[in-house]
């Protein structure tokens, strides 16, 4: 028997091998196994079962060791990793590696634990020989005798302050017995999780809520691969009906993947999931999937999908590729976000991956949110995906109401640029009075964006990135974005050493700082990248501000979506324009979304919301288009823009990026290639380049970018990557295709 493995080392190709006989009823497809590659043993993926073509099979090497006694990869996931190979044009195996969980890579094992229980129980007359002689094992089997269960020996021992020589003699007498059990580190399972409980039965839906489940379980039913995009309104409870067609899919046998954009977002969603569960489907396990778990965790939430002990697996994108059998059902909250787009290869977007898994798995694939991604929104209307409407918030609750302050006309009144506008401050103090919380968000970490010298104009920027270093106050340090670099922030200026120093621009610690002046008896607490640093800071911070042991909190992006707090009637937007003004067809789109949804974290308990939005540009469509929360008009006007300049939806963008230490050696040989791929691929692209990219140097790499516009991925990536492998480019300049990109700058 032969097979052909796809080894875990860079090879991106099979490799043929020899099975041994007392390995053969163990390997599969999917089985994961160690190999001879070179000289070293590497873990590998079974392909294929059958001989290789014109090699002679007695010079074949054996397997070493089928690793687990099941295949670790359903027959989806090779089928998904060879279509997101050709379709982001980038290598089988780094698609694989990143399909398998780090642990499972580096050869994570079961824990486990050492069981002491009675097997024979003494007589009084044996009891009192043996507390005569060996009171120590007497005491030790008396608690024992006590308990009903089997107990964990390390436990015991060191609770009755005993040697583990006292066991192994009751042992050999037979007296006690020892065994191993596995031990589950199961991920938000420990005393967070009871500060994320939320109700756990499932409440009566509206009518376009029970609209919508019979469509899912109609489609469900039915068996068949099928995308809908559930549109609803913030509040709207569009995660009752994920929840009730999670019911469904499990109740059929199904497996289920339910993705969120946000680490932040998973504890609330996993504890709604698990309350649920627990209410309509005891037995069930939902295991929880992202990379800040331990080692430990991801491998054993792996180990019991992939050995069918749980069919629900929740998390961020790449739970995508979790080995759910039977996959009925895939769930994308909040599908318009940007967070979904990986941006390190392989460079998949986990929006578009669900949707092709769910098509090789012949599953249901339910897109979700209050402001769908244009992309998605289009193909509804193209009728490729089917459309479910949610217009009303639950129990008929109001959508809050949206003030905007005129940031021109607040900086004339109180003589200046200020993070909080009066408006803003007073309906803080109100909402605090009345014991209510507020939720302040902007979208840029730090303190101030900036350090300007007023004497001769100077800004300090990172030595080795083309930005300006933000100025964080807790440790006075000023810090790159983008590379991490930081150093101490001057008292003088650098340059000319005049004292002259501003911190120019907004960042969550000053607007954190700002909130303390004017709350002085509030309970603030700031999330953002730098606070939650810490492993389960997060979930801390929720929980808290939950409990309503904080008045107000501050954050970034991750605050910004899905959280559902009752008691937050205020939410404040400090500048709605920092997403406005970037250079990206779809900064309108991006800015509409985040106030939307912004907005929608307000009034989602008995109270009515408010909602007040800074802004210098209160004119703009986003702004005045989600005021009143019109996704209808907001897609309409911009479809109609991207239609005429045909972007995407109307067709696929390729973005080809250059890196390497010589800006004008980067020019030439971008500007040669574009000249190649003009040549020979003709009219099936539009190209647009080569230019600088808008931040040209990260990392001490200078950056050149060229755009592709094609209507056919497929039709184009295999030959650009034909051309990329003909082409005679230097060593040191790195070049990466991304396909469908979220973030072009």
């Amino acid at each position: 028997m032969t097979v052909g493995v796809h080894p875990l080392a860079g090879f991106d190709k099979l490799l043929h091998y020899r099975v041994p006989e007392t390995m053969r009823s163990a390997v599969a497809v999917g089985s994961l196994v160690r190999v001879p590659v070179l000289n070293t043993m590497r873990l590998g993926i079974v392909g294929e079962i059958g001989a290789p073509r014109d090699f002679p099979l007695d010079k074949l090497k054996s397997i070493a060791q089928v690793v687990h006694p099941f295949p670790a990869f359903p027959p989806d996931l090779f089928g998904l990793a060879r279509w997101m190979a050709t379709y982001y044009a980038c290598g089988l195996d780094s698609i694989i590696e990143s399909m398998l969980p780090a642990a499972v890579r580096h050869g994570a094992v079961v824990k486990q634990e050492k069981l002491l229980t009675v097997v024979r129980r003494l007589t009084p007359d044996e009891l009192a020989v043996l507390t005569k002689r060996a009171p120590q094992q007497a005491r030790l089997y008396t608690f024992l005798a006590q308990q009903f269960r089997p107990q964990p020996k390390s436990l015991v021992l060191a609770r009755l302050e005993q040697t583990a020589a006292v066991a192994a003699a009751l042992v050999k007498r037979g007296v006690l017995g020892e065994e191993a059990r596995r031990v589950e580190r199961v991920a938000y399972a420990d005393d967070f999780a009871h500060g994320e409980l939320v109700a756990s039965q499932p409440h009566a839906p509206n009518a376009e809520q029970a609209a919508a489940v019979a469509a899912l379980d109609a489609s469900l039913a039915a068996g068949r691969f099928e995308v809908s995009l559930l549109h609803g309104i913030t509040g709207s409870g569009k995660t009752e009906v994920y929840l009730r067609a999670v019911d469904t899919a499990l109740k059929a046998g199904g497996g289920v993947i339910f993705l969120v954009p946000e680490v932040a977002l998973t504890p609330q969603t996993v504890a709604r999931l698990r309350s649920r569960l627990e209410a309509i489907a005891p037995g069930h396990r939902c295991v929880v999937w992202h990379s800040h778990l331990s080692e430990g965790e991801r491998f054993d939430g792996w180990l019991a999908l992939a050995t069918g002990e749980a069919r629900v697996v929740v998390g961020a994108r790449s739970a995508i590729f979790a080995p759910v059998a039977n996959l009925r059902l895939i769930v994308v909250d909040e599908e318009h976000e940007p967070a979904y787009k990986q941006d390190e290869t392989p460079r998949y977007h986990g929006r578009d991956v669900a949707v092709y898994r769910a098509k090789l798995a012949g599953a249901v694939c339910l897109l979700g949110s209050a402001t769908p991604s244009l992309e998605s929104f289009a193909n509804a209307q193209a009728g490729k995906y089917r459309l479910l409407e949610l217009r009303e918030r639950v129990d008929a609750r109001k959508l809050p109401h949206i003030d905007i302050v005129d940031l021109r006309i607040e900086a004339m009144r109180q003589r200046g640029l200020t993070a909080l506008s009066r408006k803003l401050v007073d309906a803080m103090q109100a909402r605090f009075e009345r014991r209510e919380q507020t939720i302040l968000f902007i979208n840029r970490r730090g303190y101030s964006t900036s350090m300007l010298c007023t004497k001769c104009g100077h800004v300090e920027e990172c030595a080795h990135c083309s930005i300006a270093l933000t100025y964080h106050r807790a440790d006075e340090t000023l810090r790159c974005h983008l590379c991490g670099g930081q150093k101490a922030a001057p008292a003088r200026c650098p340059k000319c050493g005049a004292p002259d120093i501003r911190w120019k621009g907004l960042g969550t610690q000053r607007v954190e700082e700002a909130v303390r002046r004017v709350l002085p008896r509030a309970r603030i607490e700031r999330m953002d990248t730098d606070a939650m640093a810490k492993k389960n800071r997060f979930r801390e911070v929720l929980s808290q501000f939950r409990a309503g042991k904080i008045d107000v909190l501050v954050g970034t992006q991750m605050i910004g979506k899905g959280l559902d707090f009752p008691n937050v009637t205020l939410v404040g937007l400090i500048d709605a324009d920092i997403s406005m003004h970037i250079p990206d067809f779809r900064a309108n789109e991006r800015t509409f979304q985040l106030l939307v949804q912004v907005a929608g974290r307000a009034g989602r308990g008995d109270t009515a919301g408010e909602v007040i939005v800074q802004t210098f540009n209160p004119q703009a469509e986003a702004i005045q288009f989600s005021r009143h929360a019109d996704y209808a008009g907001f897609s309409a006007a911009e479809l109609k823009i991207r239609r005429d300049f045909r972007y995407p939806p109307f067709r696929h963008l390729i973005h080809h990026l250059f890196r390497g230490p010589n800006p004008e050696k980067l020019k030439f040989f971008a500007e040669q290639w574009a000249k190649l791929v003009e040549k020979e691929l003709g009219s099936r692209v539009e190209l647009r380049g080569p230019s600088a990219s808008p931040i040209e140097k990260i990392k001490d790499e200078y950056r050149w970018q060229l755009w592709y516009f094609t209507n056919s991925v497929t039709k184009v990536v295999p030959d650009l990557v034909r051309l990329r492998a003909g082409f005679a480019w230097p060593d040191d300049i790195t070049q990466v295709f991304d396909v469908d990109p979220m973030n072009l700058v």
